[in-house]
């Protein structure tokens, strides 16, 4: 009964060396760090996934690009999506008035609407991507300072072998499970954060498809508009 309380999880923890837990403290923060993270992605995907829906029911439904783009600069939450739309829309309207009033060609008016475009789902897609290297950096690393935590309990439990006459099993066996605990924090900590980064990486892949693909079907629109 006693060495069940003796290896107790807490029990471990509080019996840990320094050094051993101080790992487990920074791989405990590294953990809940992760989880905020993975959760306010989570959330930001979903409305990001659900503006953009909305707003290609809306482009599509036929109506007038004109209407469309004060409705967005009106609106108080726009998408990415809409962001990108209304900054290709602007540049597009600025530059077809300036080179009809100065009689230039109408060629460059599409190049300034693509480029304000791409410049509007570049910082789209960086905003998407925040916090994702941090999660990638939790899920490689963390196994591996858990495994530090592990080794460096190891070696403190041997040392303490040598002033022991007689090496048992009970007296190995609370140092080893003490290391052990580091690496299945380490682990803890990883795992989610590696499922959460391939995940959300997928999501955002595919909402850079439908991004570059709205980006090439506007264009083309613009370029009809142009002639």
């Amino acid at each position: 009964m006693n060495v069940t309380q003796n290896l107790s999880f807490f029990t471990l923890i509080a019996n840990a060396s320094l050094v051993v837990q101080l790992v487990m403290l920074l791989l405990l923060v590294v953990s809940v760090m992760s989880w905020h993270y993975i959760f306010r992605k989570l959330f930001a995907l979903r409305k990001a996934k659900a503006q953009t829906q909305e707003f290609e029911r809306a482009f599509w439904s036929g109506g007038s690009l004109q209407s469309l783009y004060q409705q967005v600069g009106n609106s108080e939450r726009s998408g990415a999506l809409e962001r990108i739309f209304e900054a290709g829309m602007s540049e597009f309207l600025k530059a077809k008035a300036a080179a009809a009033k100065n009689g230039a060609e109408q060629t460059p008016v599409l190049d300034g609407a693509r480029r304000a475009m791409r410049a509007a789902y570049q910082r789209e897609m960086d905003s998407l991507e925040r916090n994702l290297a941090f999660l990638a950096s939790a899920g490689s690393v963390s196994p591996y300072v858990g495994l530090f935590g592990t080794v460096w309990g190891i070696m403190n439990s041997f040392r303490g072998l040598a002033n022991v006459h007689q090496a048992t099993l009970a007296a190995v066996a609370p140092g080893i499970a003490e290391a052990l605990v580091a690496t299945a924090i380490g682990l803890f900590a990883a795992i989610p954060a590696v499922v959460a980064y391939n995940r959300y990486t997928h999501e955002i892949d595919r909402l850079s498809i439908r991004f570059e693909s709205f980006i090439e079907e506007f264009s083309n629109i613009l370029q009809r508009q142009v002639r």
